[in-house]
């Protein structure tokens, strides 16, 4: 007899998700291979999603609607299933930036999330040496999608020059992602800047941090240490954020001539070495 893992819906996303697809699988008649076959995937592959051994995407949920008839729902699951798999203590600030209406963020040493390349994204996390890097990509890339709606938060992001400078997963991975960085340079809501090694000291030499706005709550500013992040509400920090970012703001590149350092960068340091 097949030993059926049971799943408690109420543990976790991603145990509701799989109980949920259990569930309605069976009320179809199906058996996992039978889905599998329909949503083009192995049976096992369902199967351990059942189980909630394997992480989702959203290509694999967005079949799932189409094979079952659920109206979205699997769509609707995966970013709270995604957004669980990042680490705990950086849930709080990932919901506080999807609903944020203004996001400012100075960044010295990585390329800032919202950006990354899944390559770049992959070799950063990798890192860290996590259990689940696979879950963790997949979170990151998934909390890029609020770039990619109708009226997405208008962002700015102030680069560090080291940032492109760091050869972050080797030559290939530093090209494309800087090329990245480029195709935002006539972005309606998103601009970058970039400040220049000959900047010299700045008002943040103390580190990275990201501010968030909001239309009817109070502003957020957020840092990471080691091991962790920080939130606050504070007036006082906050108005000192705002300062230190205004200041970085304008000691930076204009939006023109960051792109074309990035562009210089790109093609003299990760060019084609021949």
């Amino acid at each position: 007899m097949v030993n059926i893992v049971q799943l408690d819906p109420s543990a976790s996303p991603l145990d509701y998700y799989g109980w949920e697809l259990r569930r309605l699988r069976e009320a179809h008649g199906l058996r996992q291979q039978q889905l599998g076959d329909i949503i083009f995937c192995s049976g096992s592959l369902v199967g351990q999603v059942e189980c909630a051994k394997k992480i989702p995407t959203r290509e694999f949920s967005e079949r799932l609607d189409a094979a079952l008839g659920t109206d979205g729902l699997f769509s609707r699951l995966i970013g709270l299933v995604l957004r669980s798999q990042l680490p705990t203590w950086f849930q709080p600030f990932a919901q506080m930036e999807a609903i944020a209406t203004y996001i400012s963020t100075f960044q010295t040493q990585l390329v800032y999330g919202l950006l990354q390349t899944e390559e770049y994204a992959r070799a950063v996390l990798a890192t860290g040496m996590p259990d689940d890097l696979e879950g963790l990509l997949a979170a990151r890339m998934e909390r890029q999608r609020i770039l990619a709606r109708e009226r997405p938060p208008l962002a700015w992001a102030v680069l560090d020059e080291a940032v492109l400078h760091r050869p972050i997963g080797g030559r290939e991975v530093m090209r494309r992602q800087l090329a990245h960085l480029l195709t935002f340079a006539d972005h309606r809501w998103m601009r970058i800047q970039v400040l220049p090694f000959e900047a010299g000291e700045h008002a943040s030499l103390e580190g990275s941090f990201t501010a968030l706005r909001f239309d009817d709550d109070p502003d957020i500013v957020y840092t990471e240490d080691l091991i962790s992040g920080h939130m606050t509400a504070n007036p006082d920090t906050v108005r000192e954020g705002a300062l230190r970012y205004s200041h970085v703001q304008a000691t930076a590149l204009s939006v023109e001539d960051s792109a074309a350092l990035i562009t210089r960068v790109m093609e003299e340091r990760y060019g084609d070495p021949s």
